[in-house]
């Protein structure tokens, strides 16, 4: 399976504006701006995208880890903050609020901890990065 994003920007870091679109188009021309990313402005940012991935990611594979062991499952959520801190994703933390018939907190835990460390956006925060780029 392969998914994609585009980003296009037009204009300098911080008078510039940027739009983003999802293979999906759940995203399609979604604005961002250097406002939007590091002060208070209309859109979203990188960060706020990588929280959402990584909360959704995490959820799902939670989900699956409750199934798995037979557990029948009323609801997940789960809240992701990301620390951006001089220019690096230093910590994305994870805030979980489950509702799970007939688990134990130490099954639960178990099973939080298995997520945390094998959901596919906890292992791209520590993949390796490539590019190919050309210049127009």
């Amino acid at each position: 399976m392969k998914r994609n994003a585009t980003a296009v920007w037009n204009g300098s870091l911080k008078e510039g504006a940027g739009k983003l679109t999802t293979q999906s188009t759940t995203l399609k021309d979604t604005q961002y701006s250097f406002k939007s990313r590091f002060e208070e402005g209309v859109g979203t940012n990188p960060e706020e995208l990588i929280a959402a991935a990584h909360s959704g990611c995490f959820t799902m594979q939670l989900s699956a880890y409750i199934t798995e062991a037979s557990f029948e499952i009323e609801s997940i959520e789960t809240k992701c903050d990301i620390d951006l801190v001089d220019g690096t994703i230093i910590t994305s933390h994870l805030t979980v609020n489950a509702k799970v018939n007939g688990i134990t907190d130490d099954v639960f835990q178990q099973l939080v901890t298995k997520a945390e460390k094998n959901c596919p956006i906890s292992k791209l925060l520590n993949a390796a990065i490539s590019t190919t780029a050309t210049l127009a």
